[in-house]
């Protein structure tokens, strides 16, 4: 079973990369690159590092590409105001809805994350996880947050230009 959740995690990671690489809208590009990080997350589940793969899941997902999601709609805001949804079926859009929770909760059950109690198996709690990213690791964690609020910064600029007229 395993095996071919390796395989299906796999080739979803590589063919959405492409997707990221060759989509001619940044929209779809970004969305993409944010499903071929949740494919690399599971991958790191299918290691048993669930730390890792939950670190993905909020930087790399929750950061990174709501960033650019972010960054995209604040300065192409004039083509999502007036945009048309006439070509997307709903029932379509539903039944991917609800496939996407049904396999995240599946995902969430066959990890066996909630049973697993750090402190007890491994001697390490989210105190000492704590301490060590703040004490060895905080130059990285401020380059970070510097350059992400970089970004922010310029989307904001980008998104204030004035129109003329």
């Amino acid at each position: 079973m395993v095996d071919v959740i390796f395989l299906i995690l796999s080739v979803s990671a590589v063919a959405a990369s492409v997707i990221a690489l060759q989509a001619r809208e940044l929209i779809y590009g970004a969305v993409a690159l944010g499903v071929a990080l949740l494919a690399t997350a599971g991958l790191f589940v299918l290691l048993d590092a669930p730390f890792v793969a939950m670190f993905q899941v909020t930087v790399y997902i929750g950061a990174v590409v709501v960033l650019i999601l972010f960054t995209i709609m604040l300065v192409k805001r004039e083509q999502w105001i007036g945009g048309s949804y006439e070509g997307i079926n709903p029932c379509l859009s539903v039944i991917g809805g609800i496939m996407v929770v049904a396999g995240l909760m599946y995902a969430g059950w066959a990890s066996g994350l909630v049973t697993i109690n750090a402190s007890e198996e491994f001697g390490i709690t989210f105190l000492q996880i704590g301490r060590d990213m703040m004490s060895g690791y905080a130059p990285a964690l401020i380059l970070a947050a510097i350059t992400l609020a970089a970004a922010l910064i310029g989307a904001l600029t980008m998104a204030k230009v004035e129109k003329e007229g």
